[in-house]
């Protein structure tokens, strides 16, 4: 059974920083690109940052470089988001994501998290 748990959302002041954990089971991790999506209300769910299984490149949504870090362990088969100097247009439900680095049409999504950046 594939899962996808995802921890460390909350509330917090702006210019704070929060972990976001992601914990894989039921599939072989080190096959699959990590990301984080996010979705804020009234919006179109979005990239965030993406981490490639076979060299461990990223990509960052524009608005994200600079301030968040997507890392992998595949020993511990979680990925993080490490989110800095957060802003309240990061306020959004956080999403992990895994998809095979060839397709094949495997694609799994955790369940999400909510991260509030208010004063």
């Amino acid at each position: 059974q594939v899962q996808l748990v995802e921890s460390g959302g909350g509330l917090v002041q702006p210019g704070g920083s929060l972990r976001l954990s992601c914990a894989a089971s039921g599939f072989t991790f080190s096959n699959y690109d990590m990301s984080w999506y996010r979705q804020a209300p009234e919006k179109e769910r979005e990239l965030a940052a993406r981490i490639f299984s076979i060299d461990s490149n990223t990509n960052y949504v524009d608005s994200v470089k600079g301030r968040f870090t997507i890392s992998r362990d595949n020993a511990k088969n979680t990925v993080y988001l490490q989110m800095n100097s957060l802003k309240p247009e990061d306020t959004a439900v956080y999403y992990c994501n895994a998809r095979h680095k060839y397709g094949f049409g495997y694609n799994y999504w955790g369940q999400g998290t909510q991260v509030t950046v208010s004063s």
